[in-house]
């Protein structure tokens, strides 16, 4: 059935529209999460043409990451596009994106920023560095980006992986489990529009670092089955 674009959104009223705009030029269905928003994101969303899921409380991005998951393997749709509602991701490159990860068989295909790793602030640099060479170490992956919420994702793999984490963590959980159930994960580069995106972003530097680096110990105990 091809694909859909998922945009996760809390307090997103300042730049949902315009992410929305450029990534319906992929010509793709579109759903946008509203993860409890006290502001008028919802409201936005609902002036556009969106496919729209509200939810009554701030859950997390992973929390709406997972209810966009679902909707999309109700709908029968074959891969998802995740892409975050700051307007840091340049979208016109959903359909290269899509397209790659379909051609070579990837279940997870990351578009990675690591040429603008160094123009970022603090501990988002310092883990988006240590995160890879962690994770190239560990599993062999040859990604160059383990935090990017540009994404492509097989429904093949979120119809077997079982996913819990409702924040920003939930995006190393998939990685993880995708590794140890043997699924096929790349990156290709591209460049953010907003590098940083502190300003827009609602990323807790240091406890939503913490999560993510403790999500990556939990699941890096490989035991010896996947």
């Amino acid at each position: 059935m091809g694909i859909c674009i998922i945009i996760p959104a809390f307090n997103a009223e300042q730049m949902l529209t315009a992410v929305v705009y450029d990534a319906l030029q992929a010509k793709a269905p579109l759903l946008v999460v509203d993860d409890g928003s006290s502001d008028r994101t919802a409201a936005c969303a609902s002036q556009l043409p969106v496919n729209i899921i509200s939810h009554g409380r701030n859950l997390g991005k992973g929390a709406a990451l997972r209810t966009g998951f679902a909707w999309a393997l109700k709908h029968g749709f074959d891969g998802v596009v995740t892409i975050d509602a700051d307007g840091q991701h340049d979208a016109s490159a959903i359909p290269l994106l899509a397209s790659t990860a379909r051609e070579k068989g990837y279940d997870i295909l990351i578009a990675s920023r690591f040429s603008q790793f160094g123009q970022m602030a603090g501990l988002r640099s310092i883990w988006n560095r240590f995160g890879v060479w962690c994770m190239a170490k560990r599993t062999g992956f040859e990604i160059t980006d383990s935090q990017s919420g540009f994404r492509y994702y097989s429904a093949s793999l979120l119809r077997q992986v079982e996913l819990s984490a409702n924040g920003y963590h939930m995006e190393m959980e998939i990685l993880m489990k995708a590794w140890r159930g043997g699924f096929r994960i790349g990156s290709i580069p591209v460049a953010a529009q907003v590098v940083d995106g502190r300003a827009t972003s609602h990323y807790r530097a240091v406890q939503d670092t913490w999560k993510i680096c403790m999500t990556f110990l939990k699941y890096m105990r490989y035991n010896g089955t996947r």
